[in-house]
């Protein structure tokens, strides 16, 4: 099963994804980046740290975005840590496309945004 959650932060929208992500789930996906664009958000991370498994259908759909926020001026980065995510980026070149981090608080320095204190 697939959860997404956005919250915002500092005047970025945060996508944490957990889960699956494959045809059957992608729409959640696509639903989850389509809101945190919806107020103007121009920076966005899709945290997939939690992403265990990662199908075509889910790099449509975080392509689709990535070229909805170029438009828009903005950027759309990628955190992935599980091997298995980060081997799809590689076969398929994407990883040359996204800015990918391997954990959320370099994306948020990339962003501009500074990593919450603790």
């Amino acid at each position: 099963m697939l959860t997404a959650q956005v919250r915002r932060q500092d005047g970025l929208a945060i996508v944490a994804v957990a889960g699956e992500v494959d045809a059957h789930s992608a729409r959640l996906l696509r639903e989850a980046l389509a809101e945190a664009l919806s107020d103007g958000s121009t920076r966005i991370v899709a945290d997939l740290a939690e992403v265990t498994f990662l199908d075509s259908s889910g790099l449509g759909v975080l392509v689709g975005k990535l070229k909805d926020v170029r438009m828009r001026g903005g950027a759309l980065h990628i955190v992935a840590t599980t091997p298995r995510v980060l081997r799809v980026f590689e076969i398929t070149g994407l990883d040359g496309v996204f800015r990918i981090h391997p954990s959320l608080d370099p994306a948020l320095t990339a962003l501009g945004s500074p990593p919450p204190l603790v």
